[in-house]
């Protein structure tokens, strides 16, 4: 074999290699997104067979609440996932998360209905979701650093392929949406409809489990000294690092689940039908799925906080005009261009997020400082935020309210981008 042969086969395996460590992080990132998407897209009728208040709004907000309570188990999730991929493994890590993910998933989709079984239907839900919620709090955290890890090089594009497995699964998810409310009818979607993208979920896990068993484990947690008290480490040497990645997710994870939170609003408060307002996210999948993983290029040639500042700042100045823009013209257009405009600027956000926060934390405590970091600022700010902008909308009767929450918590992540660049990282 020629030299040049010689080079071209090597480059042709660091190829195929790089992209299986891609699969292998996104995939499981996926389901979980999936998941998380489509139980927002089906509040609504979610709501009325699982909760049933008789009251809509009532028992809409019980949905999204309990939407919002799996959010509480994340922060244990990334303690016990973060802890265990120090010790152990990225790896090792990922793969118990996959699994407890498809547990979640399936309950899910079989769960009988409150008429049914009264109220064991939302108890199981609600337990269905603490497990989804403690499975995500380790994924977001292990699969950054596994992607982070294995593409030290290239950290933006390797790590924002989770935001592009989001817009990936987006997509999905938005088709579904489109497909079932397009082809079946109201009462269809109602008695068994809905559980159709729940079971096509679980199609995922498999894949993902068997994809992750067979990766090698990141060359830097093998050269790297492991310690065994990586939360205590965390918290005692990396506290001021730990706030900052909290407080520079914030903007991100509220602006993504208002894109998540969007078909909602669109049926309830601007009487879009269900059909144009899923068929409207598919805009912002196409947009972040491509988008995304370009930012991380661009990230990886001029810097990480730069783009993510502008992103933020065009979401301080532009929320309010976009939401008076689809209050004033609530037609599907408008709300494509919304969809678009939301898709762009989380790409650009997202795709720079993941290698930042990476190099925020050492090998040692990566995925504890990560994972919380995450996590914290998606509990507190993103997993209730369909929730909180439903309670102001009818505290308020003002169906600007999203862009108010969405503005509060730019002006966080830019006060914490601010600092972070004054520890030397760009």
């Amino acid at each position: 074999m020629t030299n040049a042969s010689t080079i071209s086969h090597n480059a042709s395996r660091t190829n195929l290699h790089a992209w299986r460590v891609i699969v292998a992080a996104s995939i499981g990132n996926a389901l979980e997104w999936f998941d998380l998407v489509i139980y927002g897209f089906f509040a609504v009728t979610i709501s009325k067979l699982f909760f049933p208040a008789g009251n809509e709004t009532m028992s809409l907000m019980l949905t999204l609440g309990t939407f919002g309570v799996s959010f509480f188990m994340r922060p244990l999730g990334a303690i016990v996932l973060g802890v265990y991929a120090d010790k152990v493994g990225r790896k090792a890590a990922l793969t118990a998360s996959i699994l407890m993910m498809m547990t979640g998933t399936l309950l899910v989709a079989v769960m009988p209905t409150y008429s049914s079984i009264g109220l064991l239907a939302p108890a199981g839900i609600v337990v269905a979701r603490l497990i989804q919620g403690f499975s995500a709090g380790g994924e977001f955290g292990s699969a950054t650093a596994f992607l982070a890890e294995h593409g030290a090089h290239r950290r933006g594009f390797f790590s924002s392929w989770q935001a592009a497995s989001q817009g990936l699964t987006t997509l999905l998810a938005a088709l579904a949406g489109t497909s079932l409310t397009v082809v079946l009818t109201s009462e269809q979607l109602l008695n068994w409809g809905w559980r159709i993208p729940f079971f096509f979920g679980l199609l995922i896990g498999p894949v993902a489990y068997y994809i992750r068993k067979r990766i090698d484990e990141t060359p830097e947690f093998l050269a790297a000294e492991t310690t065994q008290t990586p939360l205590a480490d965390t918290f005692s040497s990396q506290k001021q690092r730990l706030v900052l990645a909290i407080g520079a997710v914030v903007v991100g994870t509220v602006a993504t689940y208002l894109v998540l939170y969007m078909p909602t609003y669109a049926v309830k408060q601007l009487g879009i039908p269900a059909s144009a307002a899923f068929a409207a996210t598919i805009a912002t999948g196409v947009t972040q799925m491509v988008g995304a993983p370009l930012f991380g290029h661009f990230s990886d040639r001029h810097g990480r906080t730069g783009i993510m500042m502008g992103a933020a700042s065009i979401f301080l100045v532009l929320a309010y005009p976009v939401f008076r823009l689809l209050e004033v013209h609530p037609t599907f257009e408008v709300l494509v261009g919304v969809q678009i405009f939301f898709g762009a600027v989380i790409s650009a956000y997202f795709g720079a997020l993941p290698a930042l926060l990476s190099e925020l934390f050492p090998t040692q405590t990566r995925t504890t400082g990560m994972s919380l970091g995450y996590n914290v600022a998606v509990t507190i700010f993103g997993g209730f935020a369909p929730f909180i902008v439903t309670s102001l909308i009818s505290i308020t009767g003002n169906q600007l309210a999203p862009s108010f929450y969405l503005i509060a918590a730019a002006v966080i992540s830019l006060v914490a981008l601010v600092r972070i660049r004054a520890l030397g990282l760009n």
